[in-house]
């Protein structure tokens, strides 16, 4: 192959390729036609092999025209790819175009979660009759946790609790929130009215009424002169706001080492209405908390004078309230985050959206 050869096929090369180069319909083709013109194994690449059989003195003449030809169509190439980009965002932009007149779509808001929303209906209740929240610490000590409860390291009343502890010296997770009354007593004078809700914690067997987190609602009110006809009293009105102006509620005898007397606060069944049925065990009744009068040790703890103040304190569960007042049988679905079961609260309008 000469000289006019070479020249010649290098032309033909450009012609050809500025044609398809310019009928190329995308970006995607035309990267087609620049790896097959211009790429390692292109058709340019194998019309220069040929630059070997000629003349050393022509050589150079041919590269030149292969330099020109080269940038001609890199050219070509960039001033499409241009083109065909331009308008592929043109033609995304007016699919994708917005019309800022039209109203937005609604954004969906959380919801309380079912014991939260409790906890703040019970709150609600109790602060129309003077009742302010406190919070108190998960991590207690053995001291304030049992011994300022009237509960000593030999009570055979430990038994009732399986305590976790988190060291040696007696750091725990608190078993339940009755140490708040302490801590409410050491820095509020009287009169009392305070509420403590939050998470506890025991080494429990989990099932379908047993958990080993869970949260309570406790409840304290000092004063002098404070009775357990106070006590009736308000939780008679709780009950009545919560589960409807038409409930029976009882007292029964109880047994708690930081109350004497003790009792048991039973509220008619809410789904046999007293009649008997299974979910109240044939009674009629269910029991929703355990209250009674503070102990004098616990007072003195607190630093009260027992013989001048009286006091009553009232503790519940969390979950069980929720149970009954959503008929769930199973608490270990409050835990799971399953939004198939929390939407429904939502749904029926049983949970309020998120303030």
């Amino acid at each position: 192959m000469d000289l006019s050869d070479l020249t010649r096929d290098l032309a033909a090369l450009r012609d050809e390729a500025v044609l398809s180069i310019e009928a190329a319909s995308d970006v995607a083709a035309l990267e087609a036609i620049e790896l097959d013109v211009l790429g390692k194994k292109g058709r340019l690449t194998g019309v220069l092999r040929g630059i070997g059989g000629l003349p050393a003195e022509d050589r150079p003449r041919v590269g030149a025209v292969a330099n020109i030809v080269r940038a001609a169509l890199e050219g070509a190439i960039a001033a499409r790819g241009g083109d065909l980009r331009g308008a592929a965002l043109d033609a995304r932009l007016r699919t994708e175009a917005i019309d800022v007149t039209t109203p937005g779509r609604p954004i969906r808001r959380g919801s309380l979660h079912p014991i939260n929303e409790t906890i703040r209906e019970i709150a609600d209740i109790f602060g129309q009759f003077g009742f302010v929240t406190y919070e108190g610490p998960e991590v207690e000590d053995d001291l304030t946790n049992f011994q300022m409860l009237n509960i000593a390291p030999d009570h055979p009343a430990r038994d009732l609790w399986d305590t976790l502890y988190v060291d040696i010296d007696g750091q725990l997770l608190r078993t339940h929130t009755s140490p708040g009354q302490i801590r409410v007593m050491t820095s509020t004078a009287p009169p009392i009215r305070a509420l403590l809700p939050g998470r506890c914690y025991r080494y429990e067997a989990i099932d379908a009424s047993h958990a080993s987190e869970f949260f309570q609602v406790e409840g304290l009110m000092v004063d002098e002169g404070t009775t357990m006809a106070d006590l009736k009293g308000l939780l008679d009105q709780f009950a009545k706001a919560l589960y409807g102006a038409d409930k029976r509620t009882r007292f029964r005898p109880g047994y708690y080492p930081f109350t004497e007397p003790s009792v048991a606060f039973d509220v008619e069944c809410l789904v046999c209405g007293g009649s008997g049925c299974p979910a109240c065990s044939r009674s009629g009744w269910m029991t929703i908390l355990g209250a009674g009068m503070v102990h004098p040790v616990v007072l003195q703890y607190g630093g009260l004078d027992p013989e001048r103040y009286q006091g009553f304190a009232f503790g519940m569960g969390v979950e069980r309230i929720a149970n009954l007042r959503h008929s769930v049988g199973d608490l270990r679905l409050y835990m799971e985050n399953d939004l198939r079961f929390l939407d429904q609260f939502v749904a029926a309008g049983r949970v309020e959206a998120a303030r």
